[in-house]
C-alpha cells in the first residue's frame, strides 16, 4: 500500500532529512516509526500526504506515484488518509461532535449524513456519551480520542499518527494505542505510528522501523531497541511418583511435604 523507493530529502544548505530510504508497508499493517527528534519520522508522513516533495526517489500510495501526482489531485489523496497529531488540534469553540462533523463539512459531504457518521465515529472511540462536551471539558485522553474519531470519520484506508501519546500519561497512552490496534484489526485500516514511547513499543511488540539520521537503521518485529525475546517454554510436568524409581515407596506424608517445598 505504501512504498518509499530510494527516497532522499535535502533542504537548503545541503541538510539531509532522508537518505535513500526504501520501505514497504502492506495494507492492514500496524507499524511503529521510531527514532530521535530530527531522524526523519515526520518527513516520511509529509511526503505521503504531499506536504513535501522528495529531492530524489518516489513515494507510492495504493499503487499511485504520489511524487508525480498533479497538485489538483492532492485533496483526493488526503481524503484517503486520516492524521492524528500530538497536540490534538481540536477547534476550541466546537463540541466533540462538531469537531468530528467539521472534517466532513469541509469536503462537502452530504449534510443529511454528517450527523450519523460523526456519532458513529465517536461511538467507535468510546465517546458517544460525550458528544456535546467542549474540548476544555475533556481529559487529554478523551481529546485524543476525539482527534482519532475525526481522523476516521471519512473512513480512510490509512491512519498516520504523529506522536499521538506525547501529551498523555502512561496508562492513557496504552489505552489510546489499544484503540488504534483494535481499529486496525476490526476495520483493516493501515496504521503507522511515529513515537518516542519505548514502553508502548515494547509492550505491543509490532513491526518497528528505526530511523537514524534519515536512514533506516532497523526494520523488524520486536521492541524499541531490539527484538523482544520469546517467552520461555513452560517446563514439562514432573513425573508421577510411583515408589519404584528410587527403589523404595514414598509415604503419603513425604509427598505432601514435597508439594509444599516445590
Amino acid at each position: 500500500m505504501i512504498i518509499y523507493r530510494n527516497v532522499s530529502v535535502r533542504y537548503r544548505g545541503g541538510v539531509e532529512a532522508l537518505t535513500r530510504v526504501n520501505l514497504s508497508i502492506g495494507e492492514g499493517s500496524f507499524v511503529f516509526l521510531v527514532g530521535s527528534t530530527g531522524s526523519g519520522k515526520s518527513t516520511l508522513f509529509k511526503l505521503l500526504y504531499r506536504e513535501l516533495a522528495p529531492t530524489e526517489g518516489h513515494v507510492y500510495f495504493r499503487g499511485e506515484d504520489v511524487t508525480l501526482m498533479p497538485p489538483r489531485h492532492t485533496p483526493f489523496l488526503r481524503r484517503q488518509m486520516g492524521v492524528v497529531f500530538q497536540d490534538f488540534r481540536l477547534l476550541p469553540y466546537k463540541s466533540a461532535l462538531e469537531n468530528v462533523s467539521y472534517a466532513l463539512q469541509v469536503i462537502g459531504h452530504d449534510p443529511r449524513d454528517i450527523h450519523r457518521r460523526a456519532m458513529a465515529s465517536l461511538r467507535r472511540v468510546g465517546l458517544f456519551e460525550r458528544a456535546s462536551a467542549m474540548p476544555h471539558e475533556l481529559s487529554g485522553g478523551e481529546q485524543q480520542r476525539v482527534s482519532i474519531a475525526r481522523a476516521l470519520v471519512n473512513e480512510p484506508v490509512a491512519l498516520l499518527a504523529d506522536e499521538p501519546t506525547g501529551n498523555l500519561d502512561p496508562d492513557t497512552s496504552f489505552e489510546v494505542m489499544q484503540l488504534l490496534e483494535s481499529i486496525c484489526a476490526e476495520m483493516g485500516t493501515t496504521i503507522v505510528v511515529a513515537t518516542h514511547d519505548r514502553d508502548i513499543v515494547d509492550r505491543m511488540a509490532r513491526r518497528v522501523i528505526v530511523l537514524e539520521a534519515g536512514r533506516v537503521a532497523r526494520d523488524e518485529v520486536g521492541g524499541y531497541d531490539a527484538e523482544i525475546p520469546e517467552p520461555p517454554a513452560p517446563e514439562p510436568p514432573a513425573p508421577e511418583a510411583n515408589g519404584e524409581a528410587s527403589g523404595s515407596a514414598t509415604a503419603p506424608a513425604d509427598l505432601a511435604l514435597q508439594e509444599v517445598e516445590d
